[in-house]
């Protein structure tokens, strides 16, 4: 087992708030589950586990309470991609490991295996069948130029980058092995999401 109160080393976990929360109708982030937001439980998982943790918010204001450095997006507009882009050239570290603020089930474990497990690759991603979840993922700043084509490119998609770059794919027997029921990646876009996550 590892010693809980080890950090992981060259690695900055970054949590992105920059979402317009279209679909939910309002600032998901201060939605509360059980009393806590759901920003305040995506850092209670994240701190311990990164020296580093920064935040990627357009609305600073919203947040400062929180007390962790914050990054607005160098070039607004993007979606999650300016966010990873902003975070790579503001953070310590070569890496970062990528949450959103509204995945209120995110396994410390997993975090832990899946920067493990990075070696030299620029991206470690889950993959289950076909589908992939970027905003679960570790992103190497070996990855800035390809990002920054797409961007000139005005593609804005993470996977569009993917092929430009050298990824580990963490397929679905290995994530099992931490969460058994794939809890991780939920993330919360509507309210009777919301709902459900609290009466599970």
């Amino acid at each position: 087992m590892h010693n809980p109160q080890s950090r992981i080393k060259n690695v900055s976990g970054v949590i992105l708030a920059g979402g317009k929360s279209i679909r939910y109708g309002k600032n998901k982030a201060m939605e509360k589950i059980n009393g806590t937001t759901l920003i305040e439980t995506v850092i209670r998982v994240m701190q311990p586990l990164f020296e580093e943790l920064v935040l990627i918010t357009n609305t600073p204001d919203e947040y400062s309470s929180f007390g962790l450095p914050m990054h607005e997006d160098l070039i607004k507009g993007l979606g999650p991609l300016g966010g990873i882009h902003t975070a790579l050239t503001a953070i310590g570290n070569d890496t970062g490991f990528f949450v959103p603020c509204d995945m209120p089930d995110l396994n410390q474990e997993l975090i832990r295996y899946m920067t493990e497990i990075r070696d030299d690759f620029d991206v470690v991603i889950p993959k289950i069948s076909w589908k992939i979840e970027p905003l679960h993922a570790l992103y190497g700043k070996g990855c800035l130029p390809a990002i920054r084509r797409l961007i000139e490119s005005r593609t804005y998609k993470i996977v569009e980058f993917l092929p430009e770059v050298s990824v580990r794919y963490v397929d679905e027997d290995e994530i099992l092995a931490f969460d058994p029921e794939l809890r991780c990646f939920f993330n919360v876009n509507r309210p009777q999401e919301l709902r459900r996550t609290m009466n599970s």
